[in-house]
């Protein structure tokens, strides 16, 4: 931006700013220029139009500038093809082996050994999840020793509430009944 011969400001608008035209979105400029100029009540839609016509002149301008050649003048021009005879390739003598090169067969056996691999793991994971569940239902053919039952046992006699060993129907100390 200039103001007679001297710079006030100017700026470089980034890539994505760019219109298909090849300018920066009009907008922008006059966003620019308001936070540039520190003019009290300066009308925007004034600066849109002058940035308009600027930018119609540049158009123009960069069109004018393209030089394009008439039809009769440029040649039509076709690729020979170049014989085998006269193109100066490397001969190769004797066997070459091309290492890191692997055929198709040999890509499918890595895929299929690759796929019994994560088979066989997650077989693995299967099998280690239904060992873990199985685990609380163990099943065994030893003997293994009963917990008694209580059955033939004396009845209790104290007093479930106040924790004395009464032979009473009541307790003789909190007065409520013994659960014989």
């Amino acid at each position: 931006m200039l103001k007679g011969n001297s710079l006030i400001d100017s700026y470089v608008y980034k890539d994505e700013d760019m219109s298909a035209s090849g300018f920066p979105n009009q907008n922008l400029i006059v966003g620019w220029v308001l936070r540039t100029v520190a003019i009290p009540n300066i009308n925007p839609h004034q600066i849109m139009k002058t940035t308009q016509a600027l930018t119609k002149q540049a158009i123009t301008k960069k069109e004018e500038k393209k030089v394009v050649a008439p039809i009769e003048e440029t040649k039509k021009v076709e690729l020979e093809k170049v014989p085998e005879s006269e193109l100066k390739r490397p001969t190769v003598t004797g066997w070459v082996k091309e290492e890191g090169m692997k055929s198709v067969q040999e890509l499918d056996e890595e895929k299929r050994q690759a796929f019994q691999e994560r088979m066989k793991h997650v077989k693995e994971e299967k099998r280690l999840q239904a060992d873990q569940t199985s685990i609380s239902n163990l099943k065994t053919t030893r003997e293994l020793p009963q917990i008694p039952k209580g059955e033939g046992a004396e009845t209790s006699t104290f007093c479930p509430h106040c924790g004395k060993d009464l032979g009473w129907k009541f307790c003789p100390f909190c007065g409520k009944p013994l659960p014989h």
